[in-house]
């Protein structure tokens, strides 16, 4: 599991870089920089590109609901880590296979990247972003 987690901290670098430069750039060209850089030593590096692929192609879906799920928070007035860690635990949330990456993983892990790289207060908004949305697909899979 720890390759799964460096593979996921890759692609957070890779989003920050990708939105801080105001999605200019191609977030695939960032992301294989990336891992070169920083997955040397790295067997496997497919769900890398998955999970950056699928982000960038559900972008417009992950942000409404970050909108709706923080309402208090206009997207770019969220730090621009969190926001990126966002799109990560909820595309994990929404688009991954259920027996290769559970929920309750999915969440835990974006919390760690908030815990390892974001602000004093991050653990706790990623947290809690990720646990509404949890809690709404909850409801929804059981009507």
């Amino acid at each position: 599991m720890a390759t799964r987690h460096i593979s996921r901290s890759i692609v957070m670098q890779s989003l920050y870089e990708w939105d801080f430069g105001k999605m200019k750039q191609d977030l695939m060209s960032i992301t294989r920089k990336n891992t070169e850089e920083f997955g040397a030593g790295l067997e496997e590096t497919d769900f890398i590109f998955e999970l950056a692929e699928g982000i960038l192609k559900n972008k417009e879906t992950i942000d409404k609901i970050i909108e709706k799920t923080a309402p208090d928070w206009p997207l770019p007035q969220i730090n621009l880590l969190d926001r990126n860690i966002l799109r990560i635990g909820i595309y994990e949330l929404l688009y991954e296979d259920k027996d290769a990456v559970p929920p309750k993983v999915a969440i835990n892990e974006s919390i760690e990247l908030a815990k390892n790289y974001g602000g004093e207060n991050s653990r706790r908004f990623v947290n809690g972003v990720l646990g509404t949305v949890f809690n709404v697909l909850q409801e929804k899979s059981e009507s």
